[in-house]
């Protein structure tokens, strides 16, 4: 009934309406818009996912799961037996037997649940983040340039559950808490994933670019890099308990900048912007001033050389939310560290994070122009 040529041109027909729909302008603009609607849906995961490791972390609940267990490990105990095997293994270790001893299994619960939501958390993320990913992958939604942006950001996924582990086995040997390196490690790479997803997120936004100096996005840039140094020195200090001791302020230790022997008293010298308690609370509060002065001076010169705009808007934006994470960062050490507060301290930081990448990716995007956005889309066949 059908010729060789009719048959072949109905197979086709198909093919050709699919790459008719995928080059369409409409169709483009829909599909980077979901693109972006997944990305900030998955930072919005790492969000409450750096909340929640907060709160495990004040509740010392992040040793009370004591395997790793990627797969057969996201379904809790189901049986009274089940936990009491959970409690048993936890029991075992160094910060049962040094600092909760005589903990009932009701206890153990509370914070055996912290863990586990927090560990669900990273394999939801996952998900999330795959599964989208390779259906953008199979409809052809991708192009070249957003593709490896992604892959690189599912890899930092990837190594991030090997880090949290790596970082949940330094407390279960010869320690009654994790390695303040290592919690440093875990939050960082959080962070730089989280950084990442919003930048990406952002760079997939159409309209015309800032035109704006060197100097006002290579500023924006460094306030982004002081934050997320900022963010890890706030980390070691957790990790070494740094919160609960030098509780004054301005003056630390009796002194706006402590004498050197007791800052760098710790050989090497490295070791003393890790493991020295005071050099470390020393090197937050320093960061702190920078990045607030620093942030002033970049809302006045945007005001000044970009003028009014959306530029000034997400400066002055930046500038606010840096004041007001110093100020609860001042509280929080003034009351020696009390959880509701450090929670506060710890989401403010991540939303500071998101004020910095956002501000910074729309002044850098006037350098970038239309290119990262037109790189995002398939390549015409």
């Amino acid at each position: 009934m059908f010729g060789g040529q009719s048959l072949a041109n109905f197979a086709a027909a198909p093919v050709a309406w699919f790459r008719a729909i995928s080059m369409d302008p409409i169709s483009e603009t829909r599909h980077l818009r979901m693109v972006r609607i997944w990305l900030l849906a998955v930072a919005g995961l790492i969000f409450v996912m750096v909340l929640v490791g907060g709160a495990t972390r004040v509740t010392e609940s992040g040793l009370s799961i004591v395997e790793w267990q990627p797969v057969t490990g996201t379904l809790p105990p189901l049986s009274p037996s089940g936990w009491q095997r959970e409690f048993e293994k936890y029991q075992a270790i160094p910060q049962y037997r040094l600092l909760n001893r005589g903990m009932s299994l009701t206890e153990f619960k509370t914070i055996y649940w912290w863990e586990w939501t927090h560990r669900l958390l990273g394999r939801l993320i996952g998900a999330v983040f795959l599964l989208p990913f390779l259906l953008f992958l199979w409809r052809g939604w991708i192009g070249q340039g957003l593709r490896s942006r992604l892959w690189l950001i599912f890899a930092l996924g990837a190594a991030q559950g090997a880090i949290g582990w790596w970082m949940v086995a330094s407390g279960l040997a010869e320690r009654t808490e994790v390695s303040p390196y290592r919690l440093a490690t875990h939050l960082i790479l959080a962070c730089v994933i989280f950084t990442a997803s919003l930048w990406t997120a952002q760079r997939l936004i159409a309209g015309p670019a800032i035109v704006a100096s060197a100097r006002v996005r290579a500023t924006a840039l460094v306030v982004l890099v002081l934050m997320l140094l900022q963010m890890y020195f706030g980390a070691l200090l957790a990790g070494l308990r740094g919160g609960l001791v030098y509780n004054t302020w301005p003056l630390i230790d009796g002194a706006f900048v402590p004498p050197a022997s007791q800052l760098f008293g710790l050989e090497p010298f490295w070791r003393n912007w890790f493991e020295n308690v005071l050099t470390v609370q020393f090197a937050h509060r320093m960061t702190a001033y920078a990045l607030c002065l620093l942030a002033v001076l970049h809302l006045a010169d945007v005001g000044r050389s970009v003028g009014l705009g959306p530029a000034f808007g997400s400066a002055l934006a930046l500038a606010t939310g840096v004041g007001v994470q110093a100020s609860l960062g001042v509280l929080t050490l003034l009351h020696q560290v009390p959880p509701p507060l450090a929670l506060l301290h710890q989401a403010m930081a991540i939303i500071v994070l998101a004020l910095a990448v956002v501000h910074a990716e729309r002044l850098t995007a006037a350098r970038a122009g239309a290119g990262v956005r037109m790189a995002a889309l398939p390549s015409a066949p």
